[in-house]
């Protein structure tokens, strides 16, 4: 059996490096059932942490010439990677390596004429005008609390390093990869050139499944289950959908938050996978059908 976890950002926390390994050790804990045994891939979220790798850069900008946003999504999941490796093999008790992982967008996207997805600190008004004017920047308010950029959120195409994946798996080893939804390249004369965009790491997530073959992709997120009327007196948990019935709920969902990983889930459904999305706090009841909701064809 092939199996991808997409750990939320929010498995790690944001807080100190000793906060999130402590985080992390009580997800490593709650997936042990679902990873000891059997070809793993672990994927994760990086946005409090490449959100806080941003705000570094910026306030050393004086000093030291801030990186591409690619290059900040290389670095988180390099850190992140390091983080899960040391936690999960201690839980599970066999082979655990990080793979930086590359993934391929098209140059064409729509996303990039019309960036959406915020990154990074806050600015004032100000601020804001002179990024604009000194580095090409999207900028746009935030909740009224200051300006923040925006960049763009391509669909993921292809994964560079999937071969080494296989091997990986095939070596009896969990691989962890596609940390972030990936370092977003395009392919220019033969080599890989890195883009400031944002992949969504659940439909790199459901992207990699699909090529891996995998019986089963599991979402952990915050909530224990996807909600009709979520937040409203009439909320209803969902316990499992059809392809058609998954599409139907889509429009309905915060597009922010829920809705990429039903899209994600839709995805790998076409391809004839199932997918539970929970969070790790309910997962053990989820894995016994009592929590969680499931996506299947």
């Amino acid at each position: 059996m092939t199996l991808v976890v997409a750990l939320g950002g929010n498995a790690l926390g944001a807080g100190t490096a000793a906060q999130q390994l402590e985080t992390l050790r009580e997800t490593c804990a709650a997936i042990e059932p679902l990873v000891r045994e059997g070809e793993v891939v672990v994927t994760h979220g990086n946005g409090p942490q490449v959100g806080n790798e941003l705000l570094r850069q910026e306030r050393a900008a004086d000093e030291v010439p801030p990186l591409p946003l690619f290059l900040a999504v290389a670095q988180t999941q390099a850190e992140i990677g390091a983080m899960i490796e040391s936690q999960l093999a201690g839980t599970v008790g066999r082979p655990v390596a990080c793979l930086l992982t590359h993934v391929h967008v098209a140059p064409d996207d729509p996303a990039f004429a019309r960036p959406t997805k915020p990154i990074g600190p806050f600015y004032s008004v100000e601020q804001a005008h002179a990024l604009r004017q000194e580095r090409g920047w999207q900028l746009v308010e935030d909740a009224g609390r200051g300006f923040r950029r925006v960049v763009p959120s391509p669909q993921p195409l292809d994964i560079v390093e999937l071969s080494s994946i296989q091997a990986l798996l095939a070596s009896g080893a969990i691989a962890i990869a596609c940390g972030g939804g990936g370092i977003p390249v395009v392919s220019r004369d033969g080599y890989l050139k890195g883009v400031d965009a944002v992949i969504d790491k659940d439909r790199a997530s459901a992207l990699l499944a699909e090529r891996l073959g995998a019986d089963r992709l599991v979402i952990l997120t915050e909530v224990p289950a996807i909600y009709r009327r979520w937040r409203k007196s009439n909320q209803e948990e969902v316990r499992a959908l059809s392809m058609g019935e998954a599409e139907e709920l889509l429009p309905e969902l915060p597009e922010g938050s829920m809705r990429p990983k039903l899209e994600a889930a839709v995805a790998f459904a076409r391809a004839g996978g199932e997918t539970l999305i929970t969070s790790s706090s309910s997962l053990a009841e989820a894995l016994e059908n009592r929590a969680g909701t499931r996506i299947s064809v």
